[in-house]
């Protein structure tokens, strides 16, 4: 690759990748990655503001992988929810282990504390989005508030349960990760049946009088 060659967005995350797995650790500058890639420090700048940036595109990119994956398959279109998630799921962790030994390198889980970890942002915001479209089907709330509140707490839980997940498979070191295939299938089956719980329908319905009660109080 000569000095003066700009190189792609996909080029760069390959060479920051491929760095961190051969050293152990982030380069030292800009500059220097630059350098001993052999292309100018300013076209990194033209896709990055920085490594951290980068770090965010490389697992926003596994997500992008995973719906691209998915829609291709003619059989996950005709999914309900809950086969939907699951087979995000399972693909989303077929690109992680892909990628084990770069992630492993990235997120310490004994260490790190995955819901602060900022390399996650982007791919926080667009699971987030993934989750609005599958309409996960919920209990009918007549106040809008309540509704909004449930809404965003599903796309809340669904994070949770992805940092979970991801912690968990880190930690795994069963033959294949099977142990982390039948940890997404209990997980994601138990969190759709306690949407659909009835201890969940009366702790709205409890939510729902308290609400109605302080609407006619003020």
């Amino acid at each position: 690759m000569s000095k003066n060659k700009k190189i792609n967005a996909l080029e760069i995350i390959t060479l920051y990748m491929s760095y961190i797995l051969d050293h152990n650790a982030k380069p030292s500058s800009v500059y220097a990655f630059a350098k001993e890639n052999k292309f100018e420090e300013a076209v990194f700048y033209q896709y990055f503001g920085s490594f951290e940036a980068v770090e965010k595109s490389i697992f926003n990119a596994f997500y992008e992988n995973t719906i691209s994956v998915l829609e291709k398959s003619n059989d996950y279109k005709t999914f309900d929810a809950r086969n939907k998630l699951l087979s995000f799921y399972y693909t989303f962790f077929e690109n992680l282990t892909a990628n084990r030994s770069y992630i492993v390198a990235t997120l310490d889980s004994k260490k790190l504390d995955l819901k602060k970890l900022n390399a996650l942002s982007s791919l926080k915001t667009s699971f987030a989005d993934y989750i609005n479209t599958l309409e996960i089907e919920t209990i009918d709330l007549k106040q809008k508030n309540l509704a909004q509140i449930q809404q965003k707490s599903i796309k809340e839980t669904a994070w949770l349960q992805l940092l979970i997940t991801i912690k968990f498979w880190l930690e795994d070191s069963s033959v294949s990760f099977e142990k982390t295939d039948i940890f997404i299938e209990k997980s994601v089956n138990t969190s759709f049946d306690l949407i659909n719980s009835t201890p969940l329908k009366s702790i709205i319905d409890l939510g729902k009088f308290l609400y109605k009660e302080k609407m006619n109080i003020n």
